[in-house]
C-alpha cells in the first residue's frame, strides 16, 4: 500500500517537474492569429491548469468565452461555457458555476449536441447536490443517461452509469447499484479508455464502501490508482482516488495507512486551493484522529471543516461531520458543545429531503427500464412486421415511405414544441431573476429608508454620522441590484454607470454637489456581480473619507475615479483628489479602513495610499472580467 502511494506522488511530481507546460502554449497564443486555433491552445491552457491552479484556469476559461462570444462561434461557446461553470464548481462558486452551465445547456441544444447536454445535465446534477437538492440532482443524471444511451457513445454510457451507480448508492439500493457499476466496468473494458476504466473501478469501490465490504473496496481502489500512470490525471483525481482508499483503510481500522493518505489527499487538494477536496480532507483527518484518540487534533480539523462547510453552504456530509464534532465534545467531557452539534445535525437532517424515503427516483428510474424493455420487444415486433412486408414488396414500400413521412413529421412537430416551450421557460427564468433583483433593491431601499428615519432621531453627531454611513454603504448595494433588473446581463455590471449613480448618491448625502465634483475617468467595463459589490462598497468608503477630510471648510474640490483591466488580467482601481493630502485612507471611522482592508482581501488585491497635493489611493486585484 505504500508502495503504492509513493508511486502516485511520484507521477504528480514528475509531472510538474518537467518543462513547464504554460510556456510554450503561452507562446503559441501569443503568436496565432487564427481565432479557432486561439480557442483550441486556449482550451489546453485550461486543462493544464485544472493540474497546477484553478484560480488560471478560470483566468484562461474566461479568456476562451470571452474570444468564442466576440467571434460568434457556435461550436466553442458551449464548451467555454461548461468550462468555466465546471472551474466555479471545483471553487464552490455554486451560483456563478449556475450561471454558465445553464448558457451551456442553451448552446448545446441549439447545436443539438445530445452529448454536450448529457455532460452538463451531469454537472447541473453536482450543483443540486451540493446544494442539499439530492432529488433534482438524481433526475438531472437520468436526464443524462437517457440522451448518452440515445447517442450511443460507448464512453459516455459508462459514465452515466457511474451517475446512476452513485445516486443508487445514495439511496440504500446497492444491489442494484453494484448492476450499474459492473455494467460501466465491462463497457470500459471494451472502449479500451483506460480513464473510463479507472472511474468505473472507483465507483464500484464505493458502493462495496457502502456495503461494508471494506476488502473489496480497498481492491478496486487500488485497482483503479494502478491505472493512472497510464494517463495524465489531474492533482484533483489524484487526491480524489487517495482520499477514497484512504477511506477504505480507516474502515479496516488501520488508521496509520488511513491517515498517510488523508496527508497526502489534503496537500493536494491544498495545491490545487480547491475548497471541496480541503473540506472533504479536513474532515477525513478529523474523523481518524477520532478514532485513534487524538481529540485535540480531531476537534481542531473537525471544526475547521464546519466552518469552512457553512461559509461555502456545502451540506455535503455536513450533517455527519457535525456529529464527529459532537462526538469529540463528548470525549473530551464538554457535553454542552456536544449537544450543541447534537442539535445542530438534527436540524440539518430534518431540512434536507430523506434519500432513503424519497420513492421517487426509483419510480423514475423503474419506469425508464421498463420502458427500455418495451421499446425492446416493440422494436422486435417492427422487425418481424417488415419481413411479413417484404412480401408484399410494392404495398410495403409504400407503407414504409408513409411511416417515414408520418414520423419525421411527428419529429419536425415535437421539436418546434420543445423549441417554444424552452424559449417561453428561458424567457420566464429572466423575468423571475429580475424581479428578484428589483425585490432586493426595493428591501435595501426600505433598510436606507430606517437607517435616515433613525439618524434623523439620534442627535449625537459621530452617532448621526456612523448612521449616514451606514445608509451610504446599503445604498452602494442597491444600486448594483437596481442595475442588474435594468440592463440585459444578469451576470455582470457596467461599472462606469454604476460608479456615476454611487457617486451622485453620495455627494447628495453629504450636500456637496455644488463644491465638489466626481469623474469617472474611465471606458465602460463590465464586471461580474461577485466582484462589483466589494468594488462599489470600498469606492464608497473612499468618496465618503475624501468628502470628510479631503476639503476641509467646506471647500471646493475635484475627484477622479479610474478602473481598468489590464492585459495582465489585473483589475486596477485608482481614486484619487486634490485636497489636502491628508495621509490615512479612512481617517475618521476605524470601521471604514477595516472594511476597505477586508475587501481588498477578499479580491486578492493589494492597496497603496500616495499623498502629495491631494491623495491618490490604488488597488490591483487578481480577479476577472464578467462575461
Amino acid at each position: 500500500m505504500i508502495k503504492c502511494f509513493l508511486l502516485v506522488m511520484l507521477f504528480v511530481q514528475c509531472a510538474w517537474g518537467q518543462d513547464n507546460p504554460y510556456d510554450s502554449l503561452e507562446k503559441r497564443l501569443a503568436v496565432e492569429t487564427v481565432d479557432e486555433r486561439k480557442l483550441e491552445i486556449l482550451s489546453q491552457l485550461v486543462m493544464v491548469s485544472f493540474n497546477h491552479s484553478l484560480q488560471k484556469a478560470q483566468q484562461y476559461a474566461t479568456q476562451g468565452v470571452s474570444l468564442a462570444d466576440k467571434t460568434g462561434n457556435k461550436n466553442w461557446q458551449p464548451k467555454f461555457y461548461e468550462i468555466r461553470g465546471r472551474v466555479h464548481s471545483n471553487l464552490l462558486h455554486l451560483d456563478s458555476a449556475k450561471i454558465f452551465l445553464d448558457k451551456a445547456m442553451a448552446a448545446y441544444k441549439a447545436n443539438d449536441d445530445k452529448i454536450g447536454q448529457a455532460n452538463t445535465y451531469f454537472r447541473l446534477s453536482w450543483l443540486d447536490k451540493k446544494k442539499g437538492d439530492i432529488e433534482a440532482g438524481m433526475k438531472l443524471d437520468l436526464e443524462g443517461m437517457k440522451l448518452m444511451e440515445a447517442s450511443g457513445d460507448q464512453s459516455g454510457i459508462s459514465k452515466a452509469y457511474n451517475k446512476i451507480t452513485e445516486d443508487l448508492t445514495r439511496q440504500g439500493r446497492l444491489a442494484e447499484a453494484l448492476q450499474y457499476a459492473n455494467r460501466s466496468i465491462d463497457i470500459a473494458k471494451k472502449t479500451g479508455v483506460p480513464y473510463d476504466l479507472l472511474y468505473a473501478y472507483f465507483i464500484a469501490a464505493n458502493v462495496y464502501i457502502a456495503k461494508k465490504d471494506n476488502q473489496q473496496a480497498l481492491d478496486y481502489y487500488t485497482k483503479a490508482i494502478d491505472l493512472t500512470p497510464q494517463e495524465g490525471f489531474t492533482n484533483m483525481e489524484q487526491a480524489s482516488l487517495i482520499n477514497s482508499r484512504g477511506n477504505a483503510l480507516k474502515h479496516l481500522k488501520r488508521y496509520p495507512e488511513a491517515l498517510k493518505d488523508y496527508d497526502a489527499a489534503f496537500s493536494l487538494s491544498k495545491k490545487m486551493n480547491m475548497p471541496a477536496g480541503i473540506s472533504a480532507g479536513l474532515a477525513n483527518l478529523g474523523e481518524v484522529n477520532l478514532l485513534m484518540g487524538n481529540y485535540e487534533k480531531a476537534l481542531e480539523y473537525q471544526l475547521e471543516t464546519v466552518r469552512l462547510q457553512e461559509k461555502d453552504g456545502d451540506l455535503t456530509n455536513l450533517t455527519e461531520n457535525y456529529l464527529h464534532t459532537s462526538s469529540i465534545y463528548e470525549q473530551k467531557g464538554d457535553y454542552r458543545s456536544a449537544l450543541k452539534y447534537q442539535k445542530k445535525a438534527l436540524l440539518l437532517r430534518d431540512s434536507i429531503a430523506s434519500v432513503e424515503s424519497d420513492a421517487a427516483m426509483s419510480e423514475l428510474l423503474t419506469q425508464y427500464e421498463t420502458k427500455k424493455k418495451e421499446d425492446t420487444i416493440a422494436s422486435q415486433k417492427v422487425k418481424l412486421s417488415q419481413q411479413r412486408l417484404v412480401q408484399w414488396l410494392g404495398i410495403g414500400l409504400a407503407a414504409l415511405l408513409a411511416g417515414f413521412l408520418f414520423f419525421g413529421y411527428r419529429s419536425y412537430r415535437a421539436r418546434t414544441k420543445s423549441n417554444r416551450l424552452l424559449a417561453t421557460r428561458n424567457a420566464e427564468n429572466e423575468l423571475l431573476l429580475k424581479e428578484i433583483h428589483h425585490r432586493v433593491k426595493n428591501n435595501l431601499e426600505v433598510v436606507s429608508g430606517l437607517l435616515a428615519l433613525q439618524s434623523a432621531q439620534i442627535d449625537d453627531p459621530h452617532t448621526k454620522e456612523t448612521m449616514q454611513e451606514s445608509q451610504n454603504r446599503v445604498q452602494s448595494i442597491g444600486i448594483v441590484h437596481q442595475k442588474l433588473y435594468q440592463g440585459t446581463n444578469l451576470g455582470a455590471i457596467e461599472m462606469k454607470d454604476y460608479f456615476l449613480n454611487l457617486s451622485e448618491s453620495i455627494l447628495d448625502s453629504f450636500g456637496a454637489q455644488k463644491r465638489v465634483t466626481i469623474e469617472c475617468a474611465m471606458e465602460k467595463l463590465d464586471v461580474d456581480i461577485d466582484t462589483a459589490v466589494p468594488l462599489g462598497l470600498i469606492v464608497n468608503e473612499l468618496l465618503t473619507n475624501t468628502l470628510k477630510y479631503a476639503f476641509p471648510g467646506g471647500s471646493d474640490g475635484k475627484v477622479l475615479i479610474r478602473l481598468e483591466k489590464r492585459n495582465d488580467g489585473v483589475l486596477h482601481l485608482e481614486v484619487s483628489d486634490n485636497g489636502v493630502g491628508k495621509s490615512g485612507v479612512t481617517q475618521g471611522t476605524g470601521f471604514g479602513g477595516q472594511l476597505v482592508s477586508l475587501l481588498t482581501r477578499q479580491l486578492r488585491g493589494t492597496m497603496r495610499e500616495e499623498t502629495g497635493k491631494g491623495t491618490s489611493v490604488i488597488f490591483d486585484f487578481k480577479t476577472e472580467e464578467a462575461a
